[in-house]
């Protein structure tokens, strides 16, 4: 099929672009890598009036430092978050996560903020975001407002924008020097959706013992989901192949995942617990290896 008859815009300046939402509204979408876009208009699954290409917008391609943390262009290429030495150095969760997405190819083409704010429910990044204590920019010719990622992602390939609203920026904070991390999924194929996969961040104190900790799973719900009894099971206590048995049979008992042609609930349930048992061990291990 071929998408039906749009108008197009390609502004240079940001504020060129948030004067045309502003003006089309919902009559507009708004393309970023283009990845999910361009095959549901070419299929028909969407329609718009006019598409705004914000890939002449220079300054919305950033990373650079915000606080002791740093900050990320919308239209920063996937490939370019994998590798930046800044990335990689300060927020390796981010990086790892990256990694995951799809084909070196895909990850070429592919932009931070186009892919938050598709907001697939089995996509890596607002599994990333949601773990990193992410909070996100959003523009409009009205001001900017600021948002973490509860009140950001609110349903099934939803997310509180609004149609005169762009996702400018991501904002994260400085990763703690004494946590560990991890980044774990699982799908058919190599750069496949995941079927499900978990995001965790842990600290410890001297004792090692955990202070606190982070999973959100992805590819289990209608966006990123956190399960708080299972990393509330994790504090106070050494983190060891007993404990985190306890955490993945909580995960399994809690979570509610969706049935398809790919995997069942069942399944997905098994296997998320599973996940989050490997990544808190992994988690636990990189902080011994940083000390």
């Amino acid at each position: 099929m071929k998408p039906a008859p749009f108008g197009y815009l390609a502004p240079r300046r940001r504020l060129d672009a948030l004067e045309a939402l502003n003006e089309y509204g919902v009559d507009a979408k708004v393309l970023a890598g283009g990845q999910s876009l361009v095959p549901l208009l070419a299929m028909r699954l969407a329609g718009l009036a006019v598409l705004v290409d914000l890939n002449r917008i220079k300054d919305l391609a950033f990373i650079r430092p915000f606080g002791e943390g740093l900050a990320i262009g919308a239209m920063t290429r996937q490939r370019v978050v994998e590798t930046h030495r800044r990335v990689v150095g300060r927020i390796p969760l981010l990086a790892e996560a990256v990694r995951c997405i799809g084909h070196p190819q895909i990850r070429a083409r592919g932009t931070i903020g186009g892919s938050l704010a598709h907001a697939d429910p089995a996509s890596e990044l607002p599994a990333a975001a949601a773990a990193l204590d992410a909070h996100f920019v959003l523009a409009s010719v009205r001001g900017e407002r600021v948002l973490n990622s509860e009140e950001f992602f609110v349903g099934y390939l939803t997310t509180a924008l609004e149609p005169d609203e762009l996702l400018s920026e991501v904002r994260l904070p400085a990763f703690p020097p004494d946590a560990g991390w991890s980044f774990l999924e699982i799908a058919r194929r190599h750069g496949d959706f995941a079927l499900a996969g978990v995001a965790a961040v842990l600290r410890l104190d001297g004792d090692r013992r955990c202070t606190e900790a982070r999973l959100v799973f992805t590819g289990v719900g209608p966006g990123p989901v956190r399960i708080p009894q299972a990393e509330q099971s994790l504090l106070g206590q050494a983190v060891t192949a007993s404990t985190v048995a306890e955490v993945a049979r909580i995960v399994q008992d809690r979570l509610d995942p969706p049935s398809d042609i790919h995997a069942s609930a069942a399944y997905r349930r098994q296997i998320a617990g599973v996940l989050a048992g490997r990544a808190a061990l992994q988690a636990v291990e990189r902080i011994r290896e940083r000390r």
